[in-house]
């Protein structure tokens, strides 16, 4: 992200939003990817999802969510990063639908609720703090990074899962929710601009909502 969205500058010709309505797009752009999410959770039988062959489901996972990064990282038009945008929000509802499913509903709530404050908590922050946010983004991706690789060694060839590491991954999508929120507030505020940095948003809230969930399901 930072040689594309984040590392956009002023142009002549693009047509900036003034800060309230620029915010609002972006509010109103996480409130439709998790009104997608929540629809399928509410109307897609967790069964059909299941009945797909793990390998289809995670290869149409992967290429679905690559094809609407690259969308709406490298577009200037608002319509194509949108586009961009619900490539990615269908196929994270599909794996929220799979996850909230083994979990009880007030669970599912409580850990949306602390999902929205965390959230907010770290949107101040980043708004108050961007230069401290900026300067840990590189260190926030070395350890999501290393955290994967531990996390798929542990689980694919040890068989085993440390709590710990939902924790951290926890703090890892806190700060990456004031470094994107950060960004958003430093690069120019137009309409493509906001609907991408809600796609960034969306997919650090989402990564803290599954993490809390999981926290929340072993207690």
């Amino acid at each position: 992200m930072e040689n594309t969205v984040f590392a956009r500058r002023s142009n002549l010709t693009d047509r900036t939003l003034s800060a309230a309505a620029y915010n609002l797009v972006i509010g109103l752009t996480l409130c439709w990817g998790f009104g997608i999410n929540w629809w399928i959770v509410g109307h897609i039988p967790v069964e059909s999802i299941r009945s797909i062959n793990p390998w289809l489901f995670f290869g149409s996972y992967f290429a679905s969510c690559m094809a609407g990064i690259h969308l709406f990282l490298r577009s200037s038009q608002p319509w194509v990063s949108f586009i961009g945008f619900n490539l990615v929000v269908v196929p994270f509802g599909l794996v929220v639908n799979l996850v909230v499913s083994r979990y009880d509903a007030t669970l599912v709530q409580d850990a949306i609720r602390i999902t929205a404050l965390v959230t907010l908590g770290m949107m101040l922050l980043g708004t108050l703090f961007p230069r401290f946010f900026a300067s840990i983004a590189s260190a926030l991706s070395v350890a999501l990074l290393l955290v994967i690789i531990v996390e798929l060694v542990e689980i694919f060839l040890l068989g085993i899962h440390h709590g710990v590491i939902d924790w951290i991954v926890v703090l890892i999508f806190c700060g990456y929710v004031g470094v994107d929120w950060g960004r958003a507030n430093q690069i120019p505020k137009t309409l493509d601009n906001a609907i991408d940095s809600a796609a960034a948003l969306y997919m650090d809230i989402i990564n803290l909502f599954l993490r809390i969930l999981r926290i929340l399901g072993r207690k």
